[in-house]
Formats: structure tokens, sequence, C-alpha cells
């Protein structure tokens, strides 16, 4: 379980993982959450689940969004990450 933050106006890559899910509950903020190309706007209280091999990432628009991440399955390995779109160069 980690606990991520995300400053205003900024956003983590849109990624899949092959061998976990993840689960995320926004703690604080206003946050768009991309699933598989679909917009769903999430606030303080919500979350969402990501499955296996699911294109995901998540925004802050307006203010900082902190979110609780859980994750599930058989890696915890960070190089299971495959990224398609990356704002800082990682893709």
């Amino acid at each position: 379980m980690k606990c991520v933050w995300v400053d205003p106006g900024k956003r983590l890559s849109y990624q899949r993982h092959e061998f976990r899910a993840e689960h995320w509950l926004i703690i604080s903020g206003h946050a768009e959450v991309t699933l598989d190309g679909v917009v769903h706007r999430l606030g303080a209280g919500e979350s969402i689940d990501i499955p296996v091999m699911a294109k995901h990432r998540i925004s802050a628009p307006t203010d900082q969004v902190v979110f609780v991440e859980v994750q599930t399955g058989t890696s915890f390995d960070e190089d299971d990450i495959e990224r398609f779109e990356d704002d800082f160069g990682r893709a």
C-alpha cells in the first residue's frame, strides 16, 4: 500500500500492469482517473478498481490529489509497468 500525491495540473503516466491490479481511494482533492480511455471524476472518499492489464492514469486538474493505492496480484515489481504516455519522458 502506498500514499501518492499528485500536484495541481500534473498527471501520472498512462500505463498498465501485467501482474497486478490496483485499488485507488481518493483521500483529498478532485481527481480525474482515465481507465481504458474513459474518464472518471472522483473526490475525497471515492474509489476505483483498476483490473490487471487495464490502461490507467490519474490527474489533478485543479488541486492537489492525495490517494492511497492498494495493489493485489502476483508481482509488485516496479518493472511491471508498460507506459503508453508519460509527461516525464519514460514512455
